[in-house]
């Protein structure tokens, strides 16, 4: 094949050296606009598994680069007046130039063609190429030729940096915070070679303007960044080698992400690779990484389908295919490293005590977990972990081992939950008029025995048209009292649980059947009229609601007021208010399902109105001893709808009025939603409304290990973590992850004393290696 790599990065060369090595037969020529041996920008950072696969496709050139590599394990940060450090991080750095000069030879050496000070136009320059690798970075003149071809996706984020150098050398990968009057800088910092260190200067576009940074020219940025960092620099001088740019040196990230990544111009394939197809943040330090991962399984297809030109089009369609799955896992956490970063002097910095912060700082990406933490330093790990079990008032256990974060206990007014684990509110629609029967005992019961720190029990309607369907439990009858007080003595006798009821009213989302006879569909027989905040049916064949006049408003309140009075007469210990999921309170929330024109619709003021007013009045009764939680709906996951913005503006409101936590669930208000799901995928909104907000909140939505768990209390992100799902398989599921991360002193209940030890056991010969 005839092969034109156009752009002489990192992609372009290193699949143009690996496709001469497997194929010495292929014409290739790398073209590159700079001059030879020559690059701009300073160090890059390497994967230790980018290494590996390295090695094993150019053992030549492999040798070469970690000759030249600067190893360290430490991270440092500096952070007001502290300096923390913790080991077993292994970043890998180069120099930029030093690694594409190793490139260049080593295509030399192996017949590559390297053009340099010539400028391609784009894809018609090489019109008897077979296949053109469009490596020319992320202002790629080919995407943009055929943009409605690649489809790309091009975001500009909206904090500012500048990228320097310096020739102080640290040994560790360090990061410095600092506060100016009008707001927080960062500095990331690695050295990356015998003499100099990559110096990046990060702060929020508010920041950047207050300063008038953009004034400036480039040494009066220069001279800015290094007195405001003048004690990590210890006296040396930050340095540029970006001259060649005109005006202010500040650049805003542009993340990237294409629809398509090749294209037949009529003459040639053209693929798209490294910055040209995706970008990911600094933050994680793996732009390069992709960048070389694309020429290893562009060269790998080939290689697997044969190097002639009928092969082109399948080999780049399985390339895509293969390399999206990674580039969207690597461009997640790189977006959760960002958004840390974009946000920390907002939400973190100002908030989170030194050793929190630094937890948080180093698990920001949600790669990192708590037990991975572990293993790359126990030592700085279980000191973090006496510190958070000393500010939460935890006791150290018999073995003398300190608790980790889920395990310490939390308290909430007069309440103090044993642990931060919560059994979320789950429908069972087992219940027969609303009343809380054996099943419910059995179930809830279990759960509370189970190790769990708090049980809720499902929603509970507040009156007989507030269900959701008929198997929903009540308060709406004194005659339902007396099932709730038996399974509340229960947990108060048989554990160390808390009790919660979640009380709700279904509104248009009500009159369904059973779950298993047909979710959200209306009910045949035996339906009841809906109200809602306005007339719009949950699923098109679904009734119609009422929307609610002011003696429904009356009424729907009088009834919250009246379940509340049952609910202390059951002793129980915490109440929830639930105004998510498109429930009623709910759908006076969002703007989807609120199409309200008087004074309950419109601003936020006014669709927080009315649950306002419901939540005021069952504060007011509610013990004032006792927590009350507000579950909301933290992300409509539809345009026009609430998103975590609108809901950190909702919890403020609710916090003024006299909650003590947000539940933050999304989601359910809209039948055409489209969800993001993921691994904890519902913790970033419970981690704004925390840290913005300044209100103790829960985190939920797979959740499903204690590794989970104590990386999202230990970094701050939330004060508890509900777990739905993971209960309904294992009603021991706290005890069991105790057991699980070797924790052996939490306490099981009497009568299964002699099976925790049987389990422990168990568990650690299967740890054992196998002889």
């Amino acid at each position: 094949m005839r092969i034109v790599c156009i752009g002489g990065g990192p992609a372009g060369l290193y699949f143009a050296l690996l496709m001469k090595k497997l194929h010495p037969e292929h014409h290739i020529r790398v073209v590159e606009r700079n001059r030879p041996y020559d690059t701009f920008g300073w160090g890059v950072v390497f994967s230790d598994a980018t290494m590996v696969s390295m090695q094993a496709w150019d053992a030549e050139s492999a040798a070469e680069i970690q000759q030249a590599f600067n190893h360290w394990d430490d991270i440092e940060v500096l952070f007001k007046g502290t300096r923390q450090r913790t080991s077993g991080h292994g970043f890998v750095g180069i120099g930029r130039k030093k690694l594409l000069n190793i490139l260049q030879r080593r295509c030399e050496a192996l017949g590559v063609e390297l053009v340099f000070e010539t400028e391609a136009e784009g894809d018609q320059d090489f019109p008897d190429a077979d296949l053109i690798i469009a490596s020319d970075g992320v202002n790629s003149r080919i995407r943009q030729k055929y943009a409605d071809v690649f489809d790309p996706d091009m975001v500009v984020r909206p904090n500012r940096y500048i990228w320097l150098g310096t020739n102080k050398l640290y040994d560790a990968f360090t990061f410095d915070f600092r506060k100016t009057e009008h707001g927080w800088f960062q500095a990331h910092i690695y050295k990356f070679d015998e003499n100099t260190s990559t110096f990046i200067v990060e702060t929020t576009e508010e920041a950047y303007q207050a300063h008038k940074l953009g004034e400036l020219d480039q040494q009066a940025s220069i001279d800015f960044c290094q007195d405001l960092f003048s004690e990590v620099l210890e006296g040396a001088p930050l340095m540029t080698n970006a001259r060649h740019l005109r005006g202010s040196s500040w650049l805003n990230f542009q993340r990237l992400i294409c629809g398509k990544w090749s294209h037949f111009n009529g003459n040639s394939h053209v693929v798209l690779m490294g910055d040209a197809a995706h970008t990911a943040h600094f933050a994680i330090g793996s732009g390069t990484k992709l960048a070389i991962d694309d020429a290893i399984e562009l060269a790998n297809q080939f290689n697997k389908a044969g190097h002639g030109k009928q092969a082109i089009g399948e080999v780049l369609a399985t390339y895509e295919e293969i390399r999206r799955v990674d580039v969207a896992r690597i461009q997640n956490a790189a977006r959760n490293a960002m958004e840390w970063f974009e946000v920390v002097g907002t939400r973190y910095a100002d908030t989170l005590p030194p050793e929190q912060f630094m937890y948080s700082m180093l698990t920001r990406s949600q790669r990192i977990s708590h037990e991975n933490l572990r293993l790359r330093d126990k030592t700085w790990l279980e000191g973090f972990e006496a510190w958070f079990a000393t500010q939460a008032g935890a006791a150290t256990g018999r073995s003398g081992k300190v608790p980790p974060p889920m395990f310490t206990p939390f308290t909430a007014r007069s309440v103090t939950l044993a642990n931060r684990i919560v059994v979320s509110p789950m429908a069972m629609y087992s219940a027969t008029d609303g009343k809380l029967d054996d099943f419910h005992l059995v179930h809830l019961g279990s759960r509370a025995m189970g190790g769990a720190g708090l049980v809720f029990a499902e929603m509970t309607c507040v009156s007989p048209d507030a269900r959701i369907t008929p198997g929903c439990l009540g308060l709406w009858d004194d005659s339902q009292i007396a099932g709730w007080k038996r399974f509340v003595d229960f947990v108060h006798a048989n554990s160390a649980a808390k009790v919660g009821i979640q009380l709700g009213h279904a509104g248009r989302k009500g009159s369904t059947k059973l779950a298993w006879n047909g979710i959200d569909q209306p009910l045949e027989d035996g339906a009841w009229p809906l109200i809602s905040a306005s007339a719009l049916p949950y699923l098109q064949h679904s009734p119609v609601p009422k929307a609610m006049d002011r003696a429904d408003m009356d009424r729907v309140k009088a009834d919250f007021e009246a379940a509340t009075r049952r609910a202390i007469e059951t002793g129980a210990d915490w109440l929830e208010f639930h105004a998510a999921h498109g429930y009623l309170l709910s759908s006076f929330l969002s703007p989807l399902t609120n199409r309200r024109e008087d004074d309950y619709g419109g601003s936020h003021e006014n669709r927080a109105r009315y649950p306002l007013e419901v939540f005021q009045a069952v504060r007011a009764i509610w013990p004032k001893d006792k927590p009350i939680s507000v579950r909301l709906s933290c992300h409509d996951w539809f345009d026009g709808g609430n998103t975590p913005d609108d809901a950190a503006i909702f919890a403020k409101m609710f916090k003024e009025a006299g909650a003590d936590l947000i539940d933050c669930s999304s989601g359910q208000v809209w039948k055409e939603e489209m969800p993001v799901y993921g691994r904890l995928f519902q913790t970033p909104f419970s981690d704004k409304i925390r840290n913005e907000v300044g209100i103790p909140t829960i985190a939920v939505g797979a959740i499903s290990e204690a590794d989970h768990a104590n990386s999202i209390i230990a970094a701050g992100r939330a004060d508890l973590c509900a777990v739905a799902r993971p209960h309904l398989a294992d009603p021991a599921w706290t005890l069991h992850e105790a057991a699980k991360i070797g924790l052996t002193d939490i306490a099981w209940p009497k009568q299964y004393y002699s099976g925790k030890s049987q389990y422990e056991t168990n568990l650690a010969r299967a740890q054992q290696p196998v002889k």
